[in-house]
């Protein structure tokens, strides 16, 4: 094929989400998830945290209410 392709254009909807254990939290956040041992975080391209949810279906689902796609990082 060749038809370019704008991976720029691409990259900007997409978010990445990772597990974090509560352990590695800070104290002040670890006093907020009360009794969740893994929660999940949304980063940019940029590796910006954007959000921190509870599971990974919520992660999933608030990347996609706000138009990105979100991909799994291990």
């Amino acid at each position: 094929m060749d038809t370019k392709f704008d991976f720029e254009k691409f990259e900007q909807g997409i978010v990445y989400v990772k597990p974090i254990l509560a352990a590695d939290l800070p104290d002040e956040m670890r006093a907020k998830v009360g009794d969740l041992e893994e929660l999940f975080s949304v980063h940019n391209a940029e590796g910006e945290q954007l959000a921190l949810v509870a599971d990974r279906k919520l992660a999933f689902h608030l990347a996609r209410e706000n138009n990105m796609e979100p991909v799994t990082v291990h």
